[in-house]
Formats: structure tokens, sequence, C-alpha cells
């Protein structure tokens, strides 16, 4: 029998058999959230989790197909830490309906980055938009006309352009090492719609970074990207096998 505090697998609570609601009370919000998740993917996942601090709040994390995660908070207590069919609750708030749809918590398989980060920058919300009309440009004349007059597939230039680094900074702190910012994130933020409407005058968004994690907070929810380190691998001199 398990306890209260018990962790099941994954790091998630064990499921609670029969009649838990979502606990979402910003059920609009939410619904925003899910729609913009669902027609990116239409077999996403998304966990919620207590986002803490003196409010009831829950905030729900997904991953892109592209290989970020990104997350939006929301009013509510939420069913604590529980991962379910995006699409599947996303119908139930549009119905109306308070219950949490069937808990998948082992197909989550992703980390999350940790809840303290250092902010590194911080950037016009005006900037991230001309980096991301850059690259539908780019995009766009790159499936018309090729790249250096080869014809490149779909595919292909899509991961080239997810992998393109437009923005560096610098922290003014130690320690100054540049943190890269590929356009896989800055796609993140502005499909998710976490830039609000283009044009809006005063917005900024914060580059942070904690370990090997980088992330843009957004005025409406943030994305992370983990970064991926070089391993490299050394033979053990002096020993025979055997």
């Amino acid at each position: 029998m398990t306890g209260p505090g018990t962790v099941g697998r994954g790091g998630h609570p064990p499921t609670v058999p029969g009649g838990m609601g979502h606990g979402l009370t910003g059920v609009a919000d939410a619904g925003t959230f899910l729609t913009r998740l669902v027609r990116l993917d239409r077999g996403a996942l998304v966990r919620l989790r207590p986002a803490g601090g003196p409010e009831e709040r829950t905030a729900l994390w997904a991953r892109l197909p592209w290989g970020v995660l990104v997350v939006h908070t929301v009013a509510g207590g939420g069913p604590g830490d529980a991962t379910v069919s995006a699409g599947e609750l996303l119908a139930e708030l549009a119905a109306g309906g308070s219950a949490l749809p069937v808990r998948r918590d082992a197909q989550w398989r992703w980390p999350l980055p940790p809840p303290t980060s250092r902010r590194v920058e911080t950037l016009p919300a005006a900037e991230l938009w001309r980096v991301a009309e850059a690259a539908a440009t780019a995009l766009r004349d790159a499936a018309g006309h090729g790249v250096a007059g080869r014809a490149l597939g779909e595919r292909v230039l899509r991961d080239a352009l997810l992998d393109h680094v437009p923005v560096v900074v610098t922290p003014d702190d130690a320690p100054r090492t540049p943190v890269e910012v590929p356009q896989r994130l800055v796609q993140g933020l502005v499909r998710m719609g976490f830039l609000g409407a283009p044009g809006v005058a005063g917005g900024v968004v914060q580059v942070r970074a904690v370990g090997q994690w980088v992330g843009l907070v957004g005025p409406y929810g943030a994305v992370w990207l983990q970064r991926v380190t070089d391993l490299t691998v050394q033979p053990i001199l002096g020993q025979q096998s055997g």
C-alpha cells in the first residue's frame, strides 16, 4: 500500500484511481495553451505540476516536436503532479468538465529544468519577432530557390533552420560564457503565443540559463532547451581485458 508521500515511476506520484479532478480554474487560459499545443502535435502530452507561490497555480509543461519544452502557468491548484493527453484535457475543458483524463505518467520521459535560473540578458520582444520573421523568409526562399543552387528537402531545411543560432549573449557577471539562443527556442516562443500579439510595444524577453539549460521567458510563457554536451571517450591505457 502506498502512502500520501510515495513517489511512483519517473518521479510521479502514484495514480489515484477514479474521481480526481483537474483542479484548473483558469480554464480559458489553459484552453488557449492546449489548443496551440495540439495544433503543433495532436498526440502531445501535458504535465501538470504545482507552480508554487502564495496563490494556487499550476504549471502546464509540454514538449514540442522540435525538442524544446514549453511551460505556461494558469490559475488553479491542479491535481498535483500528473501527465495526461493534451487533446483529452482540452476536450474536457471545452465540455465544461472537471475530471482529470486518464493519467499517462509513465509516458513522460523528459527532464525539466531546475526551478532556479539566472538572467543573462533581456531582449525586446520586437527583436525576437524580427528573428522569427527572418527565419520564415529564409525558409521560403530556400524552399523555392534552393541553397547555393541545390534543392534541399523540407525536413533538411527545417532542421538547419532550427539549429541556426541567431542570438548569442554574454553575461555581464561571471562566468562570462556566451549563451547561444538557437532558433528552436525562438520558434517555440512565437508558435505558442508567448510573445503576445506582434507589433505590441514594450514587451521584453529574458534569456535565462542554469547548468546545461537555456531558456527564453516571455510575457506569457517560457521555452527551455537542454544543451547537448560533447562526451569524449578516452581509452584506459596500460590495462588488458580478460
